[in-house]
């Protein structure tokens, strides 16, 4: 029996395997930076300089992590990003529900107008000293809930979830579970909810990396070490090292070597902040994938 072959003669088995070849190659373009970052963190930083850092660390060493954990603030650091992404993830995930499930109802009044608001917000914006003014008088400054309200609905995001309600929920569905008595609360709690959860996962992924990678609004808005977020504090870690080494210059025989930790610093920082995102979105990548495309199309 002749093999089966595409519309352009290849068979199946060679289209299978241009295919897996593709997507290796792919895979090693994607990934391969983030290997090198974590081997050459536990490396010398020459060697990774000259070349010699490549599938295996060169020269092993743990250097780079003993520096960034002798900061006192690191374990702090790491406290203050789990409160903080947790609280607001859980905070703009709720908000995304709040304004996409009503904008998804065609017959909610004003529904085009509330739709062009919120997109224009996407376009314009006040600027950082405007918002920061408007966060000052709020009463803002030096509360971790500068951290969300600001920017608490993630518009983008809002326009997925949107549609993935108009798309994925039946609406027959919706209508049924009212004439049996349902209120729309109840509806939502027990109807739609339950139905969302993989573009939901979407969304908590979405906002877990955003407020576990921010800090430059922890910059704006809190003062203190001990209410700093984790990559706030390995930023402030990485500028020490290096006005170090910098001042050691003057110092024969000392910035060689405070240059070297420098170096293993800021390998050994992107391990330790990118490490908790990394163990998460196995988990959830199911759900990733599946709500991603649901809520992509258009509705």
């Amino acid at each position: 029996m002749a093999k089966n072959k595409n519309s352009h003669g290849l068979s199946e088995r060679t289209s299978d395997i241009i295919l897996v070849v593709i997507t290796a190659v792919v895979l090693f373009i994607v990934a391969y930076p983030l290997y090198y970052v974590l081997v050459a963190s536990f490396s010398n930083p020459y060697d990774v300089y000259a070349g010699k850092t490549f599938l295996l660390p060169s020269q092993f060493t743990l250097d780079g992590y003993k520096a960034v954990f002798a900061d006192p603030n690191i374990l702090t650091g790491y406290a203050n990003s789990i409160k903080y992404t947790v609280i607001g993830t859980v905070f703009s995930v709720a908000m995304l529900y709040i304004t996409a499930y009503p904008l998804a109802q065609k017959d909610l009044p004003g529904r085009k107008a509330l739709s062009l608001f919120f997109i224009i917000t996407m376009y314009f914006g006040g600027g950082l000293v405007p918002t920061y003014l408007v966060v000052k008088q709020t009463g803002l400054i030096n509360n971790m809930w500068a951290l969300f309200l600001p920017g608490g609905v993630g518009v983008g995001n809002m326009i997925i979830v949107r549609n993935y309600f108009q798309n994925s929920i039946p609406h027959e569905l919706i209508e049924a579970s009212e004439i049996d008595g349902c209120s729309k609360l109840k509806t939502f709690l027990r109807i739609v909810i339950p139905l969302s959860m993989p573009i939901m996962a979407v969304m908590v992924v979405f906002c877990m990396v955003a407020y576990w990678n921010d800090w430059f609004t922890a910059l704006i808005y809190l003062t203190g070490a001990e209410k700093a977020p984790l990559p706030l504090v390995l930023r402030n870690v990485l500028i020490r090292s290096s006005v170090s080494a910098s001042q050691a210059s003057t110092i024969s025989g000392g910035f060689a070597e405070l240059n070297k930790v420098t170096e293993m610093i800021k390998f050994s920082s992107i391990i330790v902040a990118a490490a908790p995102m990394l163990i998460v979105y196995p988990f959830v990548q199911k759900y990733f994938e599946k709500g991603f495309m649901a809520g992509a199309v258009k509705g």
